[in-house]
């Protein structure tokens, strides 16, 4: 009992402290303020040793909200617009093994040399999933099966995802690049008996991706049956701000509290070259997208966001507040996930195939 209402007392702490570091980024007119504020707040106290404290229903909540919100933009004429793009959304999908491998080759390129303790076949398999763009959980688990170095698979992904989430919203408010949606709008009006109805059918959704054993089940299945209400033509509800704006806050915390007071004794070296090496990533991810807007005629920054190495919910988040495309950047975003939650794992035991026999015998 005591226990519990620790944690309790733990998590109505630090959602006060990330309530308090939200509304101070609202006043200051940060971007996307309900989720960078928390995010940087929860992440310094962290860091210092603060007892931060996230829970899980509630992040599963937040998830569940944004993915029902996001599944509102997919409206018969965007699913065809998006439809046409498939070749774009392949392409997009194929830099992003390509990238993902060389970042890793570099990773294993730089510090193989100074990790005497650390076997050929671990550090390889360390680099590979370390440089992987895709969720850090999955990737996680995917390393260890491959005996990795899990706590630097798990903290490269964790810093990489926070570079990104600061950084690109920044950069895009202080250029002036935001609001130039060419989407048509999604459902405005709130209507209280209709967002029931969206909870009780995005939540079953969310549940069944989750009883499947899915990656993100609580953003996608909830994402995937709003979609799906939508394309039918079925708007039963927008959803409210200030439900978006509390689902920002608490995966904004859930980020932060993963940054803890080890996090910067595990191995310096590797998470500066993890620093420099993201910086580099958003840069030449700038340059295709670049090519990619050229190619298909779409805004530049949406297709930004939309290869860019950051996770689902941030980019798409990014999107929906600074209005560039939140359809297209999910639909990238999304099919980029499960090509490389699928196709990772064989590319590296068919990259890599006398590791994998060796990782066997460990």
């Amino acid at each position: 009992m005591h226990a519990y209402f620790l944690l309790a007392t733990r998590v109505a702490l630090t959602l006060a402290l990330a309530w308090a570091a939200a509304a101070a980024c609202v006043a200051l007119n940060t971007p996307l303020p309900w989720m960078i504020g928390p995010l940087l707040a929860t992440s310094l106290l962290s860091i210092g040793g603060a007892p931060t404290e996230s829970w899980g229903p509630l992040r599963n909540a937040g998830q569940w909200t944004i993915g029902a919100a996001l599944g509102l933009y997919f409206t018969p004429e965007v699913v065809a617009l998006i439809g046409g793009l498939w070749w774009a959304i392949v392409l997009a999908v194929g830099w992003a093994l390509l990238l993902g491998w060389l970042f890793g080759a570099w990773l294993y390129r730089m510090h193989a040399p100074r990790m005497h303790g650390v076997p050929a076949p671990m550090m390889r398999a360390t680099s590979y999933f370390s440089g992987a763009i895709g969720a850090a959980s999955e990737m996680t688990l995917l390393s260890e099966r491959e005996n990795a170095r899990t706590d630097l698979v798990a903290a490269s992904h964790s810093l990489r995802l926070l570079i990104v989430t600061v950084s690109i919203p920044f950069a895009l408010q202080w250029s002036g690049l935001h609001g130039l949606d060419i989407l048509p709008p999604t459902v405005r009006v709130v209507n209280w008996p209709g967002l029931a109805l969206l909870a009780l059918m995005t939540g079953l959704g969310a549940v069944a991706m989750d009883r499947l054993g899915r990656a993100n089940p609580w953003f996608m299945g909830a994402m995937l049956v709003s979609m799906g209400l939508t394309m039918a033509g079925l708007g039963l509800s927008a959803v409210p701000q200030g439900l978006v704006n509390a689902a920002q806050l608490v995966i904004g915390v859930s980020l932060g509290v993963r940054f803890r007071r080890e996090f910067l004794h595990t191995a310096p070296r590797w998470l500066a070259t993890v620093a420099v090496g993201t910086l580099g990533l958003m840069a030449i991810c700038a340059g295709f997208a670049a090519a990619m807007a050229w190619a298909t005629g779409l805004p530049w920054v949406t297709l930004l966001l939309g290869t860019s190495p950051g996770g689902i919910a941030e980019m798409a988040i990014t999107a929906k507040v600074l209005q560039l495309g939140v359809p297209v950047v999910t639909a990238f975003q999304v099919c980029r996930l499960i090509a490389v939650l699928m196709l990772v794992d064989p590319l590296y035991r068919r990259i890599y195939p006398r590791d994998e026999h060796q990782a066997l015998k460990v």
